[in-house]
C-alpha cells in the first residue's frame, strides 16, 4: 500500500531511520542492537514498522548473510543525506550561541596517520567541546568514503585529480628512497634510479597513494620498477626494509626516527626525493559545516607549524 507523503511522516520516526543506518552498515541486527543499546528484537520491531511504512524490504536474508536489497540502497542516500543536515543545523545553533560543538569526521590515509595527532591537539585543545571521529584507509577507499558524504575531510598527499574535490595543501610530504644500514648499494659512489629500483624493490598495495605518485613518477622518467612484493602498509614496508627484505620509497615523516638512529638511511639518487604535499581534501560541492571549516582555518594557519619542528625535512 502507498501512503501520501503527510501519512508517510506519520508512519515515519527518527528512531527508526538511525536503526536502519547502523543496520545498513553493520549488516547484522546484532550487531546493531550491540551499537545502539537496544534487544535484537527491538532492532527487529523497528525495521518492521519502516518497512511496513515504505512498502518495500530494505533488506533480505540470504543463508545467515544479510544483504541490502536496492529500496535500502536508496533509502541510505537519503537518510545520509537527512541527517548530515541536521547534524550542521545542530552545529549552527550552536555557533549562534558563540558555541563550537558537533563531530569532525576525519578520514586518513595510513601514510598520514602519524601527522593527524599533531594537528588535532591544537584544535582540540581550543574546542574541547567538538568530538573528532577518526578512520584510517589507502587512498581509493578514502576517495570514496568521501564523495559518498560518510567524512567530512581527508588527510592525504596525492588527491585524485577531478573537480568533484577540493584540497588544501599544508604541509611538505617528500617521498624518499630508503635502504637498510649496510645495504650493498651504499658501498658504490653512486646510484642510479634503475639500480635502486632493482635491488628488490618492494611496493604498497594497489590503491595507494603512494604507489600511484611512484607509478607516474617512474613512467616519466623511464625507469623500469618491478617490484618484488607488495605491502599493505608503510609500517609493514619500513619492517620490510629493515629486515633486509629489500629497498622502498616512503614518506619522509613514517621513517624520521629510523633515519635518526642510523638503522635505515636515505641514499642521493636523481630525481628524489619527489616532492608532495599533505593536503586536507573535501568535495567541492559541499557546503562545510562550522566543525568542518574550523578545522580547515586551524591546519591552514597552524597545521605546518604545528608539525615543522617534529617532522620537517633537513636540507
Amino acid at each position: 500500500m502507498a501512503y501520501t507523503l503527510n501519512q508517510l511522516l506519520n508512519r515515519l520516526t527518527f528512531r527508526q531511520l538511525q536503526v536502519f543506518k547502523v543496520v545498513f552498515h553493520k549488516l547484522s541486527y546484532s550487531k546493531a542492537a550491540e551499537q545502539l543499546g537496544l534487544t535484537q528484537p527491538a532492532v527487529s520491531a523497528q525495521m518492521k514498522q519502516l518497512e511496513a511504512a515504505l512498502g518495500q524490504p530494505m533488506f533480505d536474508y540470504v543463508g545467515k548473510q544479510l544483504y541490502v536489497t536496492p529500496a535500502g540502497e536508496q533509502l541510505e542516500r537519503v537518510v545520509r543525506g537527512m541527517f548530515s543536515d541536521l547534524e550542521s543545523l545542530q552545529m549552527n545553533l550552536y555557533q549562534l550561541e558563540g558555541q563550537l560543538r558537533g563531530e569532525l569526521r576525519l578520514c586518513v590515509v595510513s601514510s598520514a596517520e602519524i601527522i593527524v595527532p599533531y594537528l588535532l591537539k591544537g584544535f582540540l585543545s581550543r574546542y574541547p567541546t567538538v568530538n573528532a571521529r577518526l578512520t584510517v584507509l589507502n587512498r581509493t577507499n578514502a576517495t570514496e568514503r568521501l564523495l559518498q558524504n560518510r567524512d567530512d575531510i581527508v588527510i592525504m598527499g596525492v588527491v585524485p585529480d577531478t573537480r568533484l574535490l577540493s584540497r588544501q595543501p599544508f604541509f611538505d610530504n617528500p617521498l624518499i628512497p630508503v635502504v637498510s644500514a649496510g645495504h650493498p648499494l651504499l658501498s658504490g659512489s653512486e646510484i642510479t634510479q634503475q639500480e635502486f629500483f632493482d635491488a628488490g624493490y618492494l611496493q604498497r598495495e594497489q590503491g595507494s597513494g603512494s604507489r600511484a605518485a611512484l607509478e607516474d613518477w617512474c613512467r616519466t622518467q623511464r625507469v623500469q620498477a618491478k617490484p618484488a612484493m607488495a605491502l599493505g602498509s608503510n609500517e609493514a614496508l619500513k619492517h620490510a626494509v629493515l629486515a633486509g627484505l629489500g629497498v622502498a620509497v616512503l614518506p619522509h615523516a613514517n621513517v624520521l626516527a629510523e633515519l635518526q638512529l642510523g638503522t635505515l638511511v636515505s641514499p642521493k639518487i636523481k630525481g628524489f626525493p619527489l616532492r608532495r604535499s599533505w593536503c586536507a581534501v573535501y568535495p567541492s560541492a559541499k557546503q562545510p559545516t562550522p566543525v568542518m571549516q574550523a578545522f580547515l582555518d586551524h591546519i591552514g594557519s597552524e597545521g605546518a607549524a604545528a608539525l615543522a619542528s617534529r617532522f620537517s625535512v633537513a636540507e
